[in-house]
């Protein structure tokens, strides 16, 4: 299986989304009462805040990247 760079901001989304679809997922099942409403917010957190993760992940890689590989006696 090929490895890929791990990104923090999709795995944050994910967790957030998955949080919303268990909070209708319990409405629907009828164990807890969730307004129609209830779901926006943290849809709209979970967004930002993956796009935050997402942004100094990316702050954080390109300055890694800029000063050259580990290792290298320069």
């Amino acid at each position: 299986m090929p490895r890929h760079e791990f990104q923090p901001g999709k795995l944050v989304a994910g967790l957030f989304l998955t949080a919303a679809g268990i909070a209708y997922a319990g409405d629907a099942g009828g164990w807890w009462e969730t307004p129609w409403f209830a779901v926006i917010p943290i849809v709209f957190v979970g967004l930002c805040l993956a796009g935050a993760v997402a942004s100094v992940n990316h702050a954080v890689r390109r300055r890694s990247a800029a000063r050259g590989p580990r290792g290298v006696n320069s």
